[in-house]
């Protein structure tokens, strides 16, 4: 299964001050980083879950940490930026893709409690769980430490992506330069569809397909259609310039 995986009854010590050094906070209260790595398919396995918190709770508060302060850092770091674009520029960089690559490179993954059958799908490696545990940890330094913590890490993982913004890479509005590349190539503007909607309530997932020149030539997925439709137009034009280009 690759890296090691963590002890499913409990989250060890050692494991704890592994990821404490990885993230450059040392929890007071290390119950919340527990609850940060539970996955809700690991409480569903021991009894219903009493007394056994997942990670979701954090995950919601995790979510509008990581908001607050990636909004700080573009709002000092772009002054002439405008609201739309600020809004495009933290939408593309608190996606679900980089929340993944994030915890996958802080090595998340192999800390998560799960069950049995997440496990054995693949759990450690899911995308849409891996994003989720970030935001989790993210509320548990900020419940434990204050947002000074949370704001630490952020710096630490964003400030590369921000910098990626500043030289065009990031921000970009994908939906509209795919639109004027099928209208100049097929003469007519692209059409999206939703095709799945999965995960709970408050962390929904929602897939959209792109069509052009009357095909389907991909998809993307995201929080809200929107994302999806910018994740699925940027998809296309990533196809149609390899395509291009042989």
């Amino acid at each position: 299964m690759g890296e090691e995986a963590v002890d499913n009854k409990k989250v060890l010590p050692e494991r704890m001050e592994e990821l404490e050094a990885e993230i450059g906070h040392r929890f007071a209260d290390r119950q919340l980083l527990e609850e940060a790595l539970t996955h809700r398919s690991w409480v569903n396995e021991r009894r219903g879950g009493e007394g056994n918190p997942d990670n979701e709770r954090l995950e919601f508060l995790g979510d509008a940490v990581l908001g607050l302060l990636v909004g700080r850092m573009l709002f000092a770091r772009f002054p002439q930026s405008r609201e739309g674009v600020l809004a495009r520029m933290k939408a593309s960089l608190v996606g679900e893709e980089t929340l993944a690559a994030l915890a996958s490179a802080r090595g998340l993954g192999r800390h998560l409690r799960l069950g049995k059958g997440e496990e054995r799908s693949g759990g450690r490696e899911r995308r849409s769980l891996l994003a989720n545990t970030y935001e989790a940890l993210l509320a548990a330094v900020y419940l434990d430490g204050g947002i000074d913590p949370a704001g630490l890490i952020v710096e630490k993982d964003f400030g590369p992506l921000l910098a990626a913004t500043a030289s065009g890479a990031k921000g970009r509005d994908f939906k509209t330069e795919f639109q004027e590349m099928t209208q100049t190539r097929f003469g007519t503007a692209p059409t999206y569809e939703l095709i799945a909607t999965d995960g709970p309530p408050h962390d929904r997932r929602f897939t959209v397909a792109a069509f052009a020149g009357g095909e389907r030539v991909g998809e993307g997925s995201g929080r809200s259609k929107k994302e999806a439709e910018q994740a699925a137009a940027r998809l296309c034009l990533e196809r149609f310039a390899s395509d291009d280009g042989k």
